[in-house]
């Protein structure tokens, strides 16, 4: 059975990302265990040891490509963000160079386009002192938000060693999207066979890093920053039962949190990023309309531009809208 035709009055993706060459040369030169290899179809792809994390393409570095593709979905604005690897793998001068690479480059593409594009900054987070100072002055440049990884260098988000940089973005009560990467022990478990760092990796990896946060009362203690749980939440929708089983058991002296788990599900937000309209759907009956937005994940091989306009398209219309672009004008202020 096809699915009904809509037109919304705008389509915002807030999850779409980007790279530079000069970035890429960094991380060439000055990347630790994060390298370059050639696969068997000839794509270039980055590897942190022998685990895949990305493929560069051509849409991670031309704007202009960026819009014409923009056009033909539909999409009015993306909100774009330097993806995985970041910038968290150098010295403090290679990671803040790094970073200013690259939101330079998105401040710069927001100039040029300024109806159509938006940024998120990246930070030097392995060095908050650099870290805060580069977010004052992206802010001041433009960024509407903050990009994250899942852990930093294997490091937990919710380490007291980040504090700082945590309390400044709640200070602002800025958007934060929270994205996958190749997560600690990726090595161990032998993730880098059939790419499983992507499949099931980077699942685990937010779902880790969100649990974590809510268990550990990161959400009580920044309660202005908006978190953005990337690809729909990874498995934290799938787990609201076990979460608040595990609540009910926990021994009242080390229960940090001052909420149900499920309240903290419904307090941060999410992409459409499913892949699946099944799970949207369960995603949205979880959380409500009001806490999901559209995403693509463009340029990379796996994007799903299509889908998530289908998958949203089928859905009634006040969470169709709500996802497509009422939720992120609240959010981004747009």
């Amino acid at each position: 059975m096809p699915f009904p035709c809509y037109i919304s009055r705008m389509l915002i993706d807030i999850h779409t990302h980007i790279y530079t060459h000069r970035w890429l040369e960094i991380l060439q030169e000055q990347g630790g265990d994060y390298h370059l290899r050639l696969r068997p179809d000839g794509q270039k792809e980055i590897f942190r040891g022998d685990t895949p994390v990305s493929i560069p393409q051509a849409g991670h570095f031309d704007y202009d490509l960026r819009i014409k593709v923009m056009d033909e979905a539909g999409i009015d604005i993306s909100i774009v963000s330097l993806t995985a690897p970041s910038v968290f793998w150098g010295t403090e001068e290679v990671s803040c160079r790094a970073a200013q690479e690259a939101n330079d480059s998105t401040a710069e593409a927001q100039a040029k386009y300024p109806d159509r594009i938006r940024w998120f900054t990246s930070l030097p987070w392995q060095y908050p002192d650099k870290a805060i100072e580069e977010l004052e002055r992206t802010c001041a440049n433009g960024a509407v938000g903050v990009m994250v990884l899942a852990n930093i260098d294997g490091r937990s988000l919710n380490d007291e060693f980040f504090a700082p940089i945590w309390q400044a973005i709640d200070d602002k009560a800025l958007p934060v999207l929270l994205h996958p990467t190749d997560p600690p022990g990726a090595k161990v478990l032998d993730m880098g066979e059939f790419d499983l760092s992507w499949s099931v990796g980077f699942m685990f990896d937010t779902t880790l890093a969100i649990t974590r946060m809510m268990f550990h009362g990161f959400f009580d203690k920044y309660p202005n920053l908006k978190m953005i749980a990337s690809h729909g939440g990874a498995a934290l929708p799938y787990l609201v039962g076990r979460f608040e089983k595990g609540d009910k058991v926990e021994i009242p002296e080390r229960r940090l949190m001052q909420k149900k788990p499920t309240d903290y599900l419904q307090h941060i937000y999410y992409d459409c990023i499913t892949y699946d309209p099944r799970a949207l759907e369960y995603l949205i009956s979880i959380v409500g309309q009001d806490q999901v937005m559209f995403g693509t994940d463009w340029p990379h091989q796996v994007f799903d531009t299509d889908g998530a306009k289908r998958n949203t398209e089928a859905l009634p219309k006040d969470q169709r809208e709500a996802i497509r672009y009422q939720n992120a004008q609240r959010v981004f202020a747009l």
